[in-house]
């Protein structure tokens, strides 16, 4: 098969690779049929994630045609199209049995595209497949629902949740890109008062205004101020950072009301200060958090009864052939105004959801 492989930090290539097999029981064969990109596949390339070593597929997000099933998986069967999710849960150790699915120490954990090949590619194998896949509902497009791999749970589960959003909240969002328009959309599910959304990129604040942003503002035009001005000089109740860069997260931490929340979202891969001295007394929670998942079931049934509006995420559809263009696209954000970048070409739209009895 073919598959997008790190052969080092700024280097990726489109080439034959050999195709997944079973390993281990519990293992899923899944055909990728729809698969996006992600801000930390860009952090990967980069150097910033140097636990990936060259030779690695890369890729966490997909969605899928099973076709082949390990002799332990019994909740889905050859044919069924699949959300793979981006964390693998082995569902026995410690951290999996409080739902921190990301934290598995039984050999899951965010493990696709880092630890073990990832999802952009022709085929992928899928570990702990009855508990790391779920079964897409007929009617929901593909190119939703692999936004439910990753974005929307990351962003309502390490920004909304640990974040700890409240009815009538101010909220600002610091970064509006794909995992910050999802915070954005998924804290409107707890009722705050009022969003505020700042980037670099003007056509991200445009998108961030569509799907529900209160008010925007340039990241260089004074979003600090804009706050305090909003607040009577108060500040926001919960910040959430979804850059992942030094200045955005102290930018954060200025603009928190004294008892708020900093959550977080943002991959790092440089240090950033934490001024203990200016927030030793001002009753400060900052959260940070690999996204554990257990929210996606929740989010499909949302997005199956309408409730989560995805229209406009995705900017940008490639062939699943094309992925070094689309990384370029996606890498170039600020110039192609791209927040999503798909690829694929979907060919199923319905799944029979009855228990597997058998394996394939």
């Amino acid at each position: 098969m073919k598959a997008l492989v790190f052969e080092g930090t700024g280097r990726t290539a489109w080439r034959e690779v050999a195709d997944p097999a079973i390993v281990d029981a519990g293992d899923v064969i899944v055909r990728v049929d729809a698969v996006t990109l992600c801000g930390t596949d860009l952090h990967i390339v980069k150097g910033d994630v140097p636990e990936v070593a060259p030779g690695r597929v890369l890729g966490h997000e997909a969605v899928g045609t099973v076709v082949e099933t390990g002799g332990d998986v019994r909740t889905v069967r050859p044919g069924d199209r699949v959300l793979v999710s981006c964390i693998s849960s082995c569902g026995r150790c410690a951290p999996c049995r409080e739902r921190r699915y990301g934290q598995c120490r039984g050999g899951g954990g965010w493990v696709l595209g880092h630890l073990i090949d990832g999802t952009q590619a022709e085929y992928v194998r899928v570990p702990f497949a009855d508990l790391s896949v779920h079964p897409v509902p007929s009617g929901v497009d593909s190119f939703d629902a692999v936004l439910l791999a990753d974005i929307f749970p990351t962003a309502y589960e390490v920004g909304v949740l640990n974040g700890a959003v409240r009815p009538g909240d101010t909220v600002v969002v610091v970064g509006a890109g794909p995992i910050g328009l999802a915070a954005i959309l998924t804290a409107r599910l707890h009722s705050p008062g009022l969003i505020v959304a700042t980037d670099l990129t003007e056509s991200r604040l445009q998108a961030a205004r569509r799907i529900g942003a209160d008010a925007t503002v340039a990241a260089d035009e004074g979003p600090e101020q804009l706050v305090a001005d909003l607040t009577g000089g108060l500040g926001a109740d919960v910040v959430m950072e979804a850059v992942g860069v030094p200045e955005s997260f102290e930018a954060c931490v200025r603009m928190v009301r004294p008892g708020g929340h900093v959550a977080n979202i943002g991959v790092h891969g440089k240090p950033a200060a934490l001024h203990l001295e200016d927030l030793w007394s001002r009753d400060v929670t900052l959260t940070t958090g690999l996204v554990d998942t257990f929210s996606t079931p929740m989010l499909l049934r949302l997005m199956v009864a309408g409730r989560l509006p995805t229209a406009g995420l995705v900017t940008h559809r490639f062939a699943l052939g094309q992925m070094e263009e689309a990384y370029d696209v996606f890498g170039r954000a600020a110039e192609t105004g791209a927040i999503k970048v798909a690829l694929g070409d979907p060919q199923h739209t319905a799944v029979d959801t009855a228990p597997a009895t058998g394996a394939g």
